[in-house]
């Protein structure tokens, strides 16, 4: 990415008119981006806090058809994710991978009804599919999972689906995007519309939220892709606000590995409440989500609620030889999904389909939907977007288009004979893909860079280094949330080195001690509240 002073300048010194301008950095947003650049379309896309910030680097990490969909009966919803899931594996095997799912059997029937549900899953994912399912033996079940609860265990049935870091998703698309002709900003937020004689909007007003100068931006045709926020905008187009989406909070916990020492992941298809639950194998530590809390009112930074910690505790308890307690929980994330409204049921029955609506300004907004479908979101909305622009109607180009950081078989020839000469604290930097090895040319220079900055953490200093210069982090919670996933994974650990990281971040930037200050009290104010919550 180009330094955000360079971009700035750009937006001060020119007077150019895009022809699709985004407004939300998020999966959406960066999914449109990536389509429309590779299009060959002049495109603008302008997020108010940082990318990913919101629901996208708040998943639970799996890139997957929807199982609990299939049983709902979403046919449609369940094959076009399974075929986008197949297509995410292609174009980013550095950040997708194959991961098994064990659904324990505790009665009688669970085998045959499972079993036969995850065949049509397999069938139904056809050159797509990932792995095939099986019906275990109680010894098999034992063998896959060693934690997982034996009174009154039956066997299990295995099945694949996928799994993912969401953030590093997220920044890679940026940068892909970026590489195709895209202008992207973080820190800039939409404040205001312009509209010509026929009350089409012309033009955006952005506030950079950094510096609070403010711009002018044209384009001949507007995307909302706020998720969860956009009835915001259409508000701030409109001035009549909508019932558009029916916001539903989902929480995780993370636990040491010691919980789940397994590479398969647990799937509990039904919970006391009638929810789906997962206790999944993340970056050497374990994810137990998630929860589907319908809220009134949409957060910035959601917190978890002790009810819902509670359920998941209670839960992930009842499937673990050794039930987890508050204790035991190493940090909490809490995203809110923008399901679409439909006036009747609770959160957990409303499709994940998207959906998109054209204001009579023009605006287009896209809601709904979930990250295994971003692909497809995305062409659906540029189709849209090339008829209210009235741009040059152009092909879709992001079916087999290799997303940054996907490694060709030459660099990954040499990457693996590398592979074995990282320390153990390096092998993370494999989801960086084919820029590990430039990450570890900046500590060539400076071989401390190549330190740990905590034993418990997966972070090199120069991970900062390279966050900075290269993926636009320009606060420091962007490299220890996002660039770097330390503060989801470990809040005690990240905790202990907020210093260690700010001065790194401070040399970068050139920060004044009272910025550093301000940024490592804001990093401890995201971190300290969510512990608080739940002890």
């Amino acid at each position: 990415m180009s330094s955000r002073t360079e971009k700035v300048q750009r937006l001060e010194q020119s007077e150019e008119t895009f022809d699709v301008l985004i407004i939300g950095g998020g999966a959406t947003g960066a999914g449109i981006a990536v389509d429309a650049a590779s299009r060959g379309y002049k495109v603008c896309l302008l997020e108010r806090a940082d990318y990913g910030s919101g629901t996208s680097s708040r998943s639970t990490k799996l890139v997957h058809g929807g199982v609990r969909y299939l049983k709902q009966g979403n046919i449609s919803l369940v094959m076009e994710a399974l075929k986008e899931r197949g297509r995410l594996l292609h174009n980013a095997p550095h950040l997708v991978k194959d991961l098994p799912f064990v659904v324990p059997n505790y009665d009688f029937w669970e085998a045959p009804f499972y079993g036969i549900g995850m065949k049509i899953y397999d069938v139904m994912a056809g050159k797509y599919r990932f792995g095939r399912s099986r019906i275990l033996s109680y010894d098999e079940t034992i063998k896959r999972i060693p934690t997982i609860s034996r009174k009154g265990l039956r066997g299990g049935v295995e099945y694949h689906d996928g799994q993912f870091d969401d953030a590093r998703l997220l920044i890679n698309l940026i940068s892909t995007a970026e590489e195709h002709g895209a202008f992207c900003l973080n820190y800039a937020g939409v404040t205001g519309f312009e509209k010509d004689a026929d009350g089409l909007i012309s033009a955006v007003q952005a506030e950079d939220t950094l510096t609070g100068k403010t711009y002018q931006i044209k384009a001949r045709s507007f995307a909302n892709a706020t998720g969860c926020f956009c009835e915001d905008l259409i508000e701030l187009d409109t001035t009549h606000r909508p019932n558009l989406v029916a916001p539903s909070q989902g929480a995780h916990i993370i636990l040491d590995r010691s919980f789940l020492p397994s590479d398969a992941a647990i799937m509990v298809p039904e919970t006391s409440d009638g929810r789906v639950i997962f206790a999944v194998p993340w970056r050497d530590h374990v994810l137990v989500g998630t929860t589907d809390t319908p809220i009134v009112g949409v957060q910035v930074e959601p917190r978890a609620t002790a009810e819902e910690i509670e359920f998941l505790l209670t839960t992930a308890g009842q499937y673990l030889e050794k039930a987890p307690t508050h204790a035991d929980i190493l940090a909490v994330h809490c995203g809110i999904r923008p399901l679409i409204n439909t006036g009747s049921g609770s959160t957990s029955s409303l499709s994940r389909d998207h959906h998109i609506e054209i204001s009579e300004s023009g605006l287009l907004t896209i809601a709904g939907g979930k990250w295994t479908t971003y692909r497809k979101m995305a062409e659906d909305t540029v189709e849209h977007l090339i008829i209210l622009g009235e741009l040059k109607d152009t092909d879709c180009q992001t079916q087999n288009l290799k997303i940054h950081g996907a490694i060709t078989s030459e660099e990954g020839l040499a990457q693996e004979k590398a592979k074995p000469d990282f320390p153990p604290h390096m092998q993370h930097l494999s989801y960086y893909g084919s820029d590990a090895q430039l990450i570890l040319k900046l500590t060539e220079q400076e071989p401390a860079l190549l330190k740990p900055l905590h034993p418990e953490l997966e972070l090199i200093g120069a991970e900062i280094i390279w966050a900075v210069r290269h993926e636009g982090a320009e606060k420091l919670s962007d490299a220890l949330l996002r660039r770097s996933r330390v503060g989801v994974i470990r809040e005690a650990a990240t905790l202990d080195i907020l210093e260690q990281a700010a001065a790194l971040m401070s040399r970068e930037k050139g920060w004044s001690e009272d910025r550093s200050i301000k940024e490592i009290e804001e990093m401890r104010s995201l971190l300290c509240p969510s512990r608080r919550q739940f002890h």
